[in-house]
């Protein structure tokens, strides 16, 4: 560790002799203005700046405009440094610990990982700013779906590519639920809700005939948005995976209606499948409301319900055994009519046997295992509350890191 200070400080030495920049020549002494008029140079101004060998100074020309006053410094904007007391390494540093983990845990890690002493409010900033740059660049590519300025994917056909779709509440700060309704009758909300979406790829299955995932083909996208600006992000999530070129595509949820509306809008044609275990659930609150605290009746009547029909798509017989149930209880009879009305709106999406013989998956483990990976183990935290413009920007984040596009974000913004 002593060496490693030693020679941080060797390099910060070096760089900031490297980045004393020399006064301009005559001819340079003058640079367009946003206003129209040009800015004249004035003098040599230092900066300090925080890199990944230490702090250095940069010492770079400074320009006036003397007709609107505004100072420039092109050096800053040449090295990445504009408005900004971290290099880019630095910054780099701080999104990805910052997506990672608690921003103060994330300010531990540079200190020990890195040698460089920052705060954790330094991090919350930086990785939320790089965060809301990256959602702005999915914007700009939505709104290029919009009209229908996509790119054409170039490459094999793929032979099943599924999209799964869900969502997640998070806690949020009290002004970010103000006039919205909690779960509870009469209480105010406390989480806003993550619309997820991923799309991964099956080319095989096992000797059983059960579907296998591809490995690594996961990407992930989410914000908290309304579901129709959702479903224009999955939509171009889907495109940019070879949508396509898919041979077979599956669209595929639970039984949330916001679901299947975006699945029909965006994704016509797709064959469509509920969650074969959401199913399972709402027949064992059935159970539980028909048999309250008695297991072995809850069981018996789910081996009938589950079994002989839900599992062997029989979802029409299902529905009419459900209304046939009597019952003095009118509340288990209006749950009753609600799970008769869900199973048979949904008929057609739960067709198990059938997807099965097509070697599909008939449940969305993929996407609530997305929820907890992507979502839960870094903002529903103990103690943790967003605003909606943090959260995105930490999922935007987040999701880029995750589907392998953070390195392609600084290469682009080292080429811009």
């Amino acid at each position: 560790m002593v060496v490693r200070s030693v020679m941080h400080q060797a390099g910060a030495a070096v760089l900031t002799k490297l980045l004393c920049f020399a006064s301009p020549a005559a001819d340079q002494r003058t640079i367009g203005c946003a206003c129209g008029r040009q800015a004249h140079y004035r003098e040599l101004r230092s900066k300090p700046v925080l890199t990944v060998v230490g702090r250095v100074e940069i010492s770079r020309p400074y320009y006036l405009c003397a007709h609107c006053h505004t100072g420039q410094f092109p050096a800053d904007t040449e090295l990445d440094v504009e408005n900004t007391e971290f290099s880019p390494g630095v910054r780099r540093m701080q999104a990805m610990v910052g997506q990672e983990a608690p921003f103060d845990h994330g300010r531990v890690q540079m200190k020990v990982l890195a040698g460089l002493e920052v705060t954790a409010k330094s991090v919350e900033r930086t990785a939320e700013t790089i965060g809301a740059d990256i959602a702005e660049g999915e914007q700009c590519e939505i709104r290029k779906a919009v009209q229908l300025d996509l790119p054409v994917i170039v490459g094999k056909p793929i032979p099943i590519l599924y999209v799964q779709m869900d969502g997640t509440g998070v806690p949020v700060v009290k002004k970010e639920t103000e006039g919205r309704k909690g779960k509870t009758e009469g209480q105010p909300a406390h989480t806003r809700e993550v619309k997820l979406g991923c799309a991964f790829s099956q080319t095989t299955w096992d000797k059983e005939g059960y579907a296998i995932r591809d490995p690594d083909s996961t990407t992930y996208t989410g914000a908290i948005e309304p579901a129709e600006e959702f479903g224009k992000r999955i939509y171009l999530e889907a495109w940019n995976r070879g949508w396509s070129r898919a041979e077979k595509k599956v669209v595929m949820g639970d039984g949330a209606e916001w679901i299947w509306n975006l699945a029909d809008q965006n994704f016509p044609g797709a064959v469509q499948i509920v969650d074969l275990y959401h199913a399972r659930q709402h027949l064992w609150d059935l159970a539980r409301r028909l048999h309250p605290n008695d297991p072995v009746n809850q069981k018996t009547w789910m081996k009938v319900h589950q079994k002989r029909l839900l599992d062997k798509g029989k979802i029409e017989k299902l529905a009419l055994s459900l209304r046939s149930i009597e019952s003095t209880n009118a509340e288990v009879l209006e749950k009753l009519r609600t799970e008769a009305d869900y199973f048979e709106r949904n008929a057609e999406r739960m067709r198990y046997p059938k997807f099965r013989r097509q070697h599909l998956f008939v449940g969305s483990g993929v996407i609530e295992a997305g929820c907890k990976a992507v979502i839960g183990s870094r903002l529903k935290k103990s103690g943790m509350f967003w605003t909606v413009r943090g959260a995105n920007a930490i999922i935007a984040l987040r999701c880029c890191h995750l589907n392998g596009r953070f390195e392609d974000y600084w290469e682009a913004r080292r080429a811009a």
